[in-house]
């Protein structure tokens, strides 16, 4: 015997249930103090009874709020961005929230009609991850009064409530380490995005080549696509000039395609050509040999970009406050591609 759904009723039900008019239902859903105290009590015994679900837009017009927030997501393919955006989701439950995740294929056009779209269903919120929209498009959204926040990094734009990476100082610690290990010759295969994370970790890399007497050659540094695709093509052309000793790749997926290239081209890692990514995606753990990278706190970047969203929602004088930027820390996984024959940290 097959079981019936449950039967939710609507507004109209509960009002004839109740023997009152539609009217005094509404009143007690968004009002109840102006509903005398035996039908009002009528009334949410039925609305209990029969699991009534309040139209959330209705109410939004009622109480100024849809109980909604909108999360801009460059790719969702990404398994990264999902990570970002499980963090964002966990807060927003709790705050009794739904999200409505916009995927955005890392086009502004996409992003901008997609703001458009979220602002026309009254959103309370907004949360842009690395966001591809230039700061004048994100101020007139946010002069309008709905709040946003900016996880991540793509362009440099200030005057924001934020959660950013210390990707700089990322790339320096693992360049560091390849120096301490015996490396002389260091490459990097830099992504074409995020935009502004990627030029952080060049300088960085940069910085810490010179603080050490080591030279920078610009053969070996390249421009890539942030695809494993992109490091594949990158890492063939560096090699083809000479191999460095190491390469250090902007993203997991970037250290992939370098990896595969090097194997291509006949020679071992990390045996001829030492490689370490960023990111620490879950995938570094199972290719071999196993990744060395840098790990990002993204779940963490989610929760914290949603609580710093919640604040404003909350509070709308804080949207007028001098913005907050919260700034994580990242971790060496350091695993056998690197070279480190100890590989501390290396995670089974």
């Amino acid at each position: 015997q097959v079981e019936r759904g449950r039967q939710f009723m609507n507004i109209k039900q509960i009002a004839k249930a109740a023997g009152v008019s539609v009217a005094t239902v509404s009143r007690v859903l968004n009002h109840p103090e102006n509903v005398a105290p035996k039908t009002r009590e009528k009334i949410q015994k039925i609305i209990e009874d029969k699991e009534y679900k309040p139209n959330w837009f209705a109410q939004g017009l009622n109480f100024n709020r849809t109980k909604t927030i909108g999360l801009i997501i460059p790719y969702i393919l990404n398994s990264t961005y999902m990570e970002i955006a499980k963090g964002v989701e966990d807060v927003a439950l709790q705050k009794g929230y739904t999200t409505f995740m916009c995927n955005v294929e890392k086009n502004s056009r996409i992003e901008s009609e997609y703001i458009e779209q979220l602002l026309t269903r009254k959103v309370d919120g907004i949360i842009l991850m690395f966001s591809f929209l230039q700061e004048e498009n994100l101020k007139a959204v946010q002069e309008d009064g709905v709040p946003i926040v900016l996880i991540g990094e793509n362009k440099d734009i200030k005057g924001f409530n934020s959660v950013r990476v210390d990707c700089k100082a990322g790339a320096e610690g693992m360049i560091r380490n390849f120096i301490e290990y015996g490396h002389k010759t260091i490459g990097i295969l830099y992504g074409s995005d995020p935009e502004q994370e990627s030029r952080d970790m060049l300088e960085g890399y940069r910085e810490v080549l010179k603080e050490n007497g080591i030279a920078i050659e610009e053969k070996y540094i390249k421009a890539v696509d942030n695809t494993i695709e992109g490091g594949y093509l990158g890492a063939k052309k560096m090699v083809a000039d000479g191999p460095p000793q190491a390469i250090f790749a902007t993203s997991d997926e970037i250290a992939y395609g370098a990896m595969d290239a090097i194997k291509d081209l006949g020679m071992k890692v990390p045996d001829d050509v030492a490689v370490a990514g960023f990111g620490n995606a879950r995938m570094s753990n199972l290719v071999e040999p196993k990744l060395t990278t840098v790990e990002l706190p993204f779940h963490k970047m989610g929760i914290y970009g949603a609580r710093l969203l919640f604040d404003l929602i909350d509070d709308e004088d804080k949207i007028n406050e001098k913005p907050r930027q919260i700034t994580l820390q990242t971790k060496q996984r350091i695993r056998k591609s690197c070279g480190h024959k100890e590989r501390i940290g290396e995670m089974f």
